[in-house]
């Protein structure tokens, strides 16, 4: 249970979907019930679906591009910690591209936005897929990887029923509620891309010393 809710509150923090939110709303409004439920769902099913691959897969893409867990939780705890100062400072829809031109036409013209944007890169990004990678190579029993998962998925369902009562949740907190609880959120996920480097340059140092 402790390895789950460490595992859950760190992607809870790096998924972020209160600040996928105020996005969200803007580009369902227009919108009915049933629609919105339908790209909530597929929204968050894309984004398990996707970390979940990465999770699975992790090692070999390490392997392939012959990269170290320590190069992987450092660039790792880098875009984390930046994803976070992004949140921090209330620019995260720029951060993840929104305030793009060419993003915001290329929106305007697709039918369905669950895939893209809105589960990648705004739920499923950089950030949350090297946490997951991390995740796996940190764990090497099958029973702890599988309590990561149902952390995962404990996490996509809770995005779900976010995004599925977006519209409430927008207008019960406002737009300062939602912000004020961000920059909460940015400040964790900062301290977790801190933690991330940390972690790997105390290995690398520990690795020379022996």
């Amino acid at each position: 249970m402790e390895l789950f809710l460490t595992s859950f509150a760190a992607l809870f923090s790096v998924l972020n979907p209160l600040g996928t939110l105020p996005v969200y709303v803007g580009l369902t409004d227009g919108y009915d019930g049933k629609k919105r439920r339908k790209t909530s769902f597929s929204a968050a099913f894309y984004a398990l679906l996707i970390l979940t691959v990465f999770f699975l897969i992790g090692n070999q893409i390490l392997n392939f591009f012959g990269l170290s867990i320590e190069a992987l939780r450092i660039a790792g705890g880098m875009v984390i910690a930046t994803s976070g100062f992004a949140l921090l400072t209330g620019k995260f829809s720029r951060h993840k591209g929104m305030k793009n031109e060419r993003v915001k036409e290329d929106i305007e013209t697709r039918e369905d936005i669950s895939l893209t944007p809105i589960a990648m890169p705004m739920i499923a990004g950089p950030g949350s897929m090297s946490l997951l990678i991390g995740m796996f190579q940190e764990q090497n029993a099958f029973g702890d990887r599988l309590t990561n998962w149902f952390a995962l998925l404990g996490v996509c369902i809770i995005t779900f029923i976010m995004l599925a009562s977006s519209h409430l949740i927008v207008r019960f907190l406002g737009a300062s509620g939602i912000n004020a609880i961000s920059r909460i959120i940015g400040f964790i996920v900062i301290a977790i891309g801190v933690q991330y480097i940390i972690t790997a340059a105390s290995s690398i140092v520990h690795s020379f010393l022996i």
